[in-house]
């Protein structure tokens, strides 16, 4: 009897001994996981994943299928395996778990014969086919070894966003959906589309014909950096508008991925290219406007008589007809006073409405907006110029021009979006040698170890005003960005430090380990083709 004991107790510390080497052996930076997860614990074995698995769907609900039908259409597609819609000896179970604390939080279990995936709600299904996925060695095919794992997760901040401005330059919507497919691997939920600019107009409003037919085109495009002297043009028309019917396939498609499409319509400035085929909408109306050719902040904007807030509300019920999304992102910023304040309808109007200044104007404009898309039970997003002259009551702000905006609006009671552009600007050069090895951009230098580096959760807020900070977002501004494959090259990787920093907790960031982590996702970017800067494997 002893002897049985005594066997039992050996055997029970050998395993114990493995177990514990095994992990003691075994470094997270093995596995391009991106963004790192919350808890990981590997353990023994692989799961075969081949035409021979079944698909074990544990809920009803309608999105989980989603989440599991990505999944069956990835493994297809990519790898040239047919999951069973049946029973099989090994199977991918799908759960929801409403004890999962997280909207978007999972716990993926990887053992031999079972791959389990729990989640509260479909997003956090979604997010674990992306880890899942990033666990799939690059370049294997029809058999897939995934190590045995235990994964628990969820994301540090709920908004983790990026900007594609499409106003400057017209990106082709096959182009934007490749984007989109690229940031939903890396569990980025939020797409700003930033779709009006003194340089053209890219929404179809059906009820104002001329912004396609005159906004949505520029006769020119300045060559090179504005700063060059001379300056020179390529004498091109460029432009392009999306349909109603291209946004709503492409709002459908970032659905299935779990990302919102946030639309922008920027006003009261930002608007020359709408004031090109609507000039009755300025303070001076008598004087021929024309799509920006050149980059800059224009003195022309909108003018805040009644005819314009007709114009801004038909344009808004056109943008929630397509659009869904909780916000919409009304601008706001780099809008010059210099019209208004001698205009003789702006400056009664600031007296009627005992208003202080121009910023004050401002302010009300931001203000009827907002209580019209409110009315509409929809909330506005804009740049923290909204601050000046007094915030509107129920907005969200954006805060690009550091932090401060957002560290104002936050102790005001506001929500917050962060995106400092010396963290969060990715229209930045990447490379200290800047012009002399990379394609002309707007200016500065922005880093990959910089954006990494970056807390949304400034130290000089209470505990309870953090609350209001809902994450973080990066923005790809196109002054400088004519294609895809430049905003591509400008995108990544930077971007997917934007996306650890938006989801993993701020004690398990580690540079280092993430440089060795985004080596192995390289390969990943490789095989969807991306048009990756390459510059971090020349540093490490």
């Amino acid at each position: 009897m002893k002897y049985l004991e005594c066997l039992i107790c050996f055997k029970i510390s050998l395993l114990t001994f493995c177990s514990f080497n095994l992990n003691a052996q075994y470094k997270e930076s093995d596995l391009p996981l991106i963004p790192r997860p919350l808890e990981m614990q590997k353990v023994q074995g692989i799961f075969l994943l081949d035409n021979q698995v079944g698909l074990d769907l544990k809920s009803k609900d309608a999105d989980i299928k989603t989440a599991s039908t990505y999944l069956i259409d990835l493994l297809k597609n990519d790898y040239g395996i047919q999951i069973k819609q049946t029973g099989a000896a090994r199977s991918i179970r799908f759960e929801l778990d409403p004890q999962i604390g997280n909207e978007e939080g999972y716990i993926l279990h990887v053992s031999p014969q079972l791959i389990s995936i729990k989640s509260k709600s479909p997003a956090g299904a979604f997010m674990a086919v992306q880890t899942l996925r990033q666990l799939i060695p690059i370049g294997q095919k029809d058999k897939l070894e995934i190590p045995a794992i235990s994964i628990k997760d969820e994301p540090r901040f709920a908004h983790r966003g990026v900007m594609l401005d499409v106003g400057r330059y017209y990106f082709p919507v096959s182009f934007i959906k490749k984007y989109i497919d690229v940031l939903a691997a890396y569990k980025i939920n939020k797409f700003h589309l930033h779709l009006t600019e003194d340089g053209g107009w890219r929404m179809e409003i059906k009820k104002y014909p001329k912004l396609q037919e005159i906004s949505a085109w520029r006769d020119s495009t300045v060559i090179g950096h504005v700063s060059d002297k001379p300056r020179k043009f390529d004498g091109k028309r460029h432009g392009g508008y999306y349909t109603h019917e291209e946004l709503k396939d492409l709002v459908k498609y970032a659905q299935d991925r779990f990302i919102t499409i946030i639309p922008e319509i920027d006003m009261p400035g930002h608007t020359l290219s709408a004031l090109a085929g609507y000039p009755e909408l300025s303070c001076f109306p008598d004087r021929k406007y024309r799509v920006l050719t050149a980059w800059g902040i224009q003195k022309d904007i909108l003018c805040p008589k009644e005819s314009t807030f007709k114009f801004v509300e038909d344009v808004l019920t056109e943008v929630m007809e397509v659009f869904p999304s909780k916000y919409i992102h009304i601008g706001g910023d780099e809008a010059k006073k210099d019209n208004w304040k001698v205009c003789s309808h702006c400056q009664e109007l600031i007296r009627r409405e005992g208003l202080k200044d121009e910023h004050g104007l401002q302010s009300y404009f931001i203000k009827r907006v907002e209580k019209f898309v409110n009315s509409k039970g929809r909330a506005i997003i804009g740049w923290d110029e909204i601050l000046e002259g007094g915030l509107a009551p129920n907005a969200t702000v954006m805060s690009w021009r550091g932090e401060k905006g957002g560290i104002d609006a936050a102790k005001l009671g506001h929500d917050v979006i962060m995106s400092p552009n010396h963290y969060m600007y990715l229209d930045y050069y990447q490379t200290p040698e800047m012009r002399k090895r990379e394609p002309v951009a707007i200016g500065s230098y922005l880093p990959l170890e910089t954006v990494y580096s970056y807390n949304p959760l400034p130290n000089s807020l209470t505990k309870a005003e953090k609350k209001h900070i809902l994450g973080v977002q990066a923005h790809v501004w196109s002054e400088y960005i004519p294609n895809g494959k430049h905003a591509e090259h400008m995108t990544f990787p930077r971007v997917l430090a934007m996306a650890e920093v938006g989801w993993t907790a701020q004690e398990r960031k580690d540079y280092s380990d993430f440089i060795s982590r985004l080596k192995k996702a390289a390969k990943f970017l490789d095989t969807k083709q991306v048009n990756y800067s390459k510059y971090f494997l020349e540093q490490y």
